[in-house]
């Protein structure tokens, strides 16, 4: 699976502290694999952003991501729940 990035996603990614950035390239190995591994837990997001996927890095932190078609994913924003706001 390609995962392109937004710029705002670069941004906030090198904001996270050392650990949350080397738990979410360890999360990104799985979802490269299988987006819907359960230990991702990923679900679509509704209301405004009905077309927005997010998926755990850990309790605290997200990636919110689209898929751009069957094997191309763009990774919009990284971050807690602030995120969806």
């Amino acid at each position: 699976m390609d995962i392109e990035v937004t710029d705002r996603f670069v941004k906030q990614y090198r904001k996270l502290p050392q650990r949350i950035q080397k738990k979410a390239k360890q999360q990104e190995i799985i979802f490269r694999a299988n987006p819907f591994d359960a230990r991702l837990k990923t679900h679509k997001l509704t209301g405004q952003e009905k077309e927005h996927w997010s998926f755990s890095i850990n309790y605290s932190y997200r990636i919110k991501f689209v898929f751009s078609n069957e094997y191309t994913v763009l990774f919009i924003d990284i971050g807690t729940h602030e995120i969806y706001k």
